[in-house]
C-alpha cells in the first residue's frame, strides 16, 4: 500500500504544475478531496485511497512511467545536455514531470531499443554487472564475419584497453564480400555493457562496424512498429517480464 504524501506533492508529481501554481488552484476552489473543496495545499492525502479532482477531472496517480525508445541517431543517451539533442528531448511533455532517465546508453550515432523510466531501483537492477542482462544486437559490419569470429567471441576478446570481455553469442546473418563491397549481417548478444564494446570487440578481430542498432535487452525486444524517434509505455506483461529479470539470479 502506498504511503501517504502532501497534495502539493501528488498534483505536481502529476503534471499539474508548480508548488506555486498548485497553491494557486487550492485557492480559487479547484481541487477536491473525496468530494469536498481543499483549503491546504499541504494536506495529506492518499494516492490508493482519495479521490482528488482538479476542476472536476479526477487525478490518476503513479509513481513510475516505463517507455520503450527506439533511439535514432543523432542523439544521445543523456537527460540533458548544453550542445546535443538528448532522447529526453524526444518525450512529450506529459512525461516530463516523472523525470525519467535512460537505463544504460546508446552511442550517438546506434539506433534501437532504450528504457527510459524515473524507477531506480529497477534500472539498478537491470545494469548490475552481477545480474548479466543480455543485450542483442544488430550489426553491419565491414569485412567477411567468419565462423572463427564467432568462436573468439564465445571465448571472450581482448580489448585495446586490455579488457577481457565475457563470451558472447554471434550469430551470421550473411557473410560478407570486402571485394563486392558486401557487408556482413550479424546479431550479436553480450552479457555487460563497456564503453563502445560492440565495436571494440570487432575490431579486436580485425572487422569495422559500420551500422549498429540494439534490438533487445534481457526479455525486452524492440517493438518492430516503433520508428526511429518513436516510443511507447511498456505492456503490463513487458514490464513484468524486465522485473523478473532484474531480481532473477540467473538473469
Amino acid at each position: 500500500m502506498k504511503q501517504s504524501m502532501r497534495l502539493d506533492k501528488l498534483l505536481a508529481h502529476t503534471g499539474y504544475g508548480s508548488r506555486s501554481e498548485i497553491k494557486a488552484l487550492v485557492k480559487h476552489g479547484a481541487v477536491r478531496l473525496n468530494g469536498k473543496p481543499v483549503k491546504d495545499s499541504g494536506v495529506q492525502v492518499n494516492p490508493e485511497r482519495d479521490q482528488v479532482t482538479v476542476n472536476g477531472e479526477t487525478v490518476q496517480y503513479r509513481e513510475f512511467i516505463y517507455l520503450m525508445l527506439n533511439k535514432p541517431q543523432g542523439v544521445i543517451s543523456a537527460t540533458e545536455d548544453a550542445r546535443e539533442r538528448t532522447v529526453l528531448d524526444l518525450l512529450d511533455e506529459q512525461y516530463s514531470h516523472f523525470a525519467p532517465f535512460p537505463v544504460g546508453r546508446l552511442d550517438k550515432d546506434t539506433e534501437g531499443l532504450l528504457l527510459l523510466t524515473n524507477d531506480g531501483k529497477l534500472a539498478h537492477q537491470l545494469l548490475s554487472p552481477r545480474k548479466h542482462v543480455p543485450k542483442t544486437y544488430f550489426a553491419e559490419v565491414e569485412g567477411a564475419v567468419t565462423e572463427e569470429d564467432g568462436e573468439s567471441f564465445r571465448e571472450g576478446v581482448t580489448l585495446d584497453d586490455g579488457y577481457v570481455t565475457m563470451p558472447g553469442r554471434l550469430t551470421i546473418l550473411r557473410q560478407g564480400d570486402p571485394a563486392a563491397g558486401i557487408v556482413s549481417k550479424i546479431e550479436l548478444t553480450i552479457m555487460e555493457g563497456k564503453f563502445h564494446q560492440v565495436k571494440r570487440m570487432f575490431q579486436a578481430v580485425g572487422k569495422r562496424v559500420v551500422f549498429l542498432k540494439r534490438i533487445s535487452m534481457g526479455p525486452l525486444l524492440l517493438d518492430e512498429y516503433l520508428l526511429p524517434g518513436e516510443y511507447r509505455e511498456l505492456t503490463q506483461e513487458e514490464l513484468l517480464q524486465l522485473q523478473r529479470a532484474g531480481i532473477g539470479e540467473n538473469a
